[in-house]
């Protein structure tokens, strides 16, 4: 009679979780999974191009010292940053991504504004092939977070407002931190990384 009884309240119960936005919860906290993966998968693709990208460049700018230890430095840092699952429950740890991404996005910028000093750079096939490779990752990049942003908006939400607030509650289910106003704003564009430029007049004849 007990066992029958309890089965009948745990019935009960997990019908008004799910009434009170269980599922909804559930669901949202999968879908923050699946794009923060994909946000980790994106950044991992550009941090693979750095290497090839700083030795091409060396090759024709190689007193560039400067931008090359700063470029190393970043890939360093976000290197050194665990991306693990948990990171995107803990503000302090997030913020400490957002601003290793922000300082690697900075100082590749840098290098790519080298090459306008370098024609022969610009020209060079294996540069201009990073470069398609590179920009197309900046743009995937700016396509998953803008994905992870909304999908935190949801669950947040769902966290924040009554009834599903009761169930997050019970479950231990808290808000979780998003990129920045201000990156999300700097991400609708993704970065210019522009090697081709206008080509350099032809020399005055004599």
């Amino acid at each position: 009679m007990r066992r029958w009884l309890s089965l009948v309240l745990l019935s009960v119960a997990l019908l008004s979780l799910s009434g009170c936005g269980y599922n909804a919860l559930q669901s949202s906290d999968e879908q923050i999974k699946a794009s923060w993966a994909e946000v980790l998968n994106q950044y991992q693709r550009r941090a693979d191009l750095v290497p090839n990208l700083v030795n091409v460049v060396k090759g024709y700018a190689a007193h560039e010292k400067d931008v090359f230890v700063q470029v190393t430095e970043a890939r360093a840092k976000v290197g050194q940053i665990q991306a693990t699952p948990e990171l995107i429950n803990d503000p302090a740890a997030f913020a400490r991504f957002q601003e290793a991404q922000a300082q690697m996005t900075s100082a590749l910028s840098r290098l790519i504004a080298v090459s306008e000093n370098y024609p022969q750079l610009k020209a060079d096939g294996v540069f201009r092939d990073l470069q398609a490779q590179l920009e197309g990752t900046e743009n995937r990049i700016a396509v998953a977070r803008m994905r992870y942003i909304e999908a935190v908006q949801n669950y947040n939400n769902l966290v924040r407002q009554f009834p599903s607030n009761l169930t997050a509650m019970v479950i231990g289910m808290k808000v979780k931190p998003s990129f920045t106003v201000e990156n999300e704003k700097a991400i609708s564009v993704a970065p210019k990384v522009d090697f081709g430029g206008t080509a350099p007049a032809p020399a005055a004849s004599r």
